[in-house]
Protein backbone atom coordinates (compact mmCIF):
# COMPACT_ATOMS: atom_id res chain seq x y z
CA UNK A 1 0.00 0.00 0.00
CA UNK A 2 1.30 3.43 -0.92
CA UNK A 3 2.05 5.87 1.87
CA UNK A 4 -0.65 8.52 2.46
CA UNK A 5 0.16 11.49 4.69
CA UNK A 6 -2.43 12.95 7.04
CA UNK A 7 -3.11 16.68 6.98
CA UNK A 8 -2.75 17.04 3.21
CA UNK A 9 -5.39 17.50 0.52
CA UNK A 10 -5.46 15.07 -2.42
CA UNK A 11 -6.73 15.24 -6.00
CA UNK A 12 -8.09 12.39 -8.12
CA UNK A 13 -5.10 12.88 -10.44
CA UNK A 14 -2.78 11.98 -7.52
CA UNK A 15 -1.37 15.36 -6.57
CA UNK A 16 -1.23 16.53 -2.96
CA UNK A 17 -1.25 20.01 -1.45
CA UNK A 18 -0.09 21.09 2.00
CA UNK A 19 -1.59 24.42 3.07
CA UNK A 20 0.20 26.82 5.39
CA UNK A 21 -1.50 30.18 5.67
CA UNK A 22 -2.16 31.27 2.09
CA UNK A 23 0.60 29.12 0.61
CA UNK A 24 0.08 25.74 -1.01
CA UNK A 25 2.94 23.27 -1.49
CA UNK A 26 2.15 20.80 -4.29
CA UNK A 27 3.66 17.45 -5.21
CA UNK A 28 2.70 14.01 -6.48
CA UNK A 29 1.61 11.23 -4.17
CA UNK A 30 3.53 8.11 -3.21
CA UNK A 31 0.89 6.16 -5.15
CA UNK A 32 1.67 8.20 -8.29
CA UNK A 33 5.45 7.88 -8.06
CA UNK A 34 5.02 4.13 -7.47
CA UNK A 35 2.84 3.78 -10.56
CA UNK A 36 5.26 5.83 -12.68
CA UNK A 37 8.41 3.96 -11.70
CA UNK A 38 11.83 5.60 -11.94
CA UNK A 39 11.32 9.33 -12.55
CA UNK A 40 13.86 10.70 -15.06
CA UNK A 41 12.52 14.21 -15.69
CA UNK A 42 10.21 16.77 -14.07
CA UNK A 43 8.86 19.59 -16.25
CA UNK A 44 8.44 22.61 -13.98
CA UNK A 45 6.51 25.84 -14.58
CA UNK A 46 8.13 29.26 -14.08
CA UNK A 47 7.88 31.40 -10.95
CA UNK A 48 4.99 33.89 -11.40
CA UNK A 49 3.08 31.49 -13.69
CA UNK A 50 -0.62 31.25 -12.92
CA UNK A 51 -2.00 27.76 -12.31
CA UNK A 52 -5.69 26.86 -12.41
CA UNK A 53 -7.27 24.06 -10.39
CA UNK A 54 -7.66 21.03 -12.64
CA UNK A 55 -5.37 22.46 -15.34
CA UNK A 56 -2.00 21.08 -16.40
CA UNK A 57 1.06 22.83 -14.93
CA UNK A 58 3.90 20.48 -15.84
CA UNK A 59 4.78 16.84 -16.34
CA UNK A 60 6.69 13.97 -14.79
CA UNK A 61 8.49 11.52 -17.06
CA UNK A 62 9.64 8.08 -16.00
CA UNK A 63 11.29 5.20 -17.79
CA UNK A 64 7.76 3.75 -18.25
CA UNK A 65 5.57 6.76 -19.06
CA UNK A 66 5.02 10.49 -19.05
CA UNK A 67 2.27 11.92 -16.89
CA UNK A 68 0.88 15.44 -16.86
CA UNK A 69 0.71 17.28 -13.55
CA UNK A 70 -2.60 18.94 -12.70
CA UNK A 71 -2.91 21.75 -10.19
CA UNK A 72 -5.13 20.74 -7.25
CA UNK A 73 -5.67 24.45 -6.50
CA UNK A 74 -5.43 27.78 -8.35
CA UNK A 75 -2.76 30.32 -7.62
CA UNK A 76 0.49 32.01 -8.58
CA UNK A 77 3.70 29.97 -8.57
CA UNK A 78 6.01 31.47 -5.93
CA UNK A 79 8.68 28.76 -5.92
CA UNK A 80 9.70 25.67 -7.90
CA UNK A 81 11.77 22.82 -6.50
CA UNK A 82 14.92 23.35 -8.56
CA UNK A 83 16.58 20.29 -7.00
CA UNK A 84 14.31 18.18 -9.24
CA UNK A 85 15.94 19.62 -12.39
CA UNK A 86 19.19 17.76 -11.64
CA UNK A 87 17.80 14.98 -9.46
CA UNK A 88 14.23 14.07 -10.57
CA UNK A 89 14.62 10.69 -8.82
CA UNK A 90 14.15 12.51 -5.49
CA UNK A 91 10.40 12.18 -6.16
CA UNK A 92 10.80 8.38 -5.98
CA UNK A 93 12.77 8.57 -2.74
CA UNK A 94 10.12 10.56 -0.87
CA UNK A 95 7.15 11.91 -2.79
CA UNK A 96 5.98 14.04 0.17
CA UNK A 97 9.34 15.53 1.12
CA UNK A 98 10.24 16.39 -2.48
CA UNK A 99 7.49 18.81 -3.49
CA UNK A 100 7.24 20.23 -7.01
CA UNK A 101 5.88 23.79 -6.71
CA UNK A 102 4.63 26.28 -4.13
CA UNK A 103 1.75 28.62 -4.95
CA UNK A 104 0.06 31.62 -3.42
CA UNK A 105 -3.53 30.37 -3.19
CA UNK A 106 -6.12 32.42 -5.05
CA UNK A 107 -9.22 30.62 -3.69
CA UNK A 108 -9.05 28.54 -0.51
CA UNK A 109 -12.63 27.34 -1.12
CA UNK A 110 -11.19 25.05 -3.83
CA UNK A 111 -9.74 22.89 -1.04
CA UNK A 112 -13.27 21.67 -0.33
CA UNK A 113 -13.20 19.85 -3.71
CA UNK A 114 -10.19 17.77 -2.66
CA UNK A 115 -9.97 14.55 -0.62
CA UNK A 116 -8.58 14.13 2.87
CA UNK A 117 -6.06 11.33 3.57
CA UNK A 118 -8.70 8.74 4.54
CA UNK A 119 -10.84 9.39 1.44
CA UNK A 120 -7.76 9.35 -0.79
CA UNK A 121 -6.60 6.04 0.69
CA UNK A 122 -10.01 4.52 -0.13
CA UNK A 123 -9.86 6.09 -3.62
CA UNK A 124 -6.50 4.35 -4.30
CA UNK A 125 -7.87 0.91 -3.40
CA UNK A 126 -10.77 1.05 -5.89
Amino acid sequence: MAKVMEGLYYSESHEWVRVEGNEGTIGITDYAQNALGNVVYVDLPEVDDEVEAGEEFGAVESVKAASDLYAPVSGTVIEVNEALENAPELVNQDAYENWIIKVELSDKAELEQLMDSKTYEEFCTK
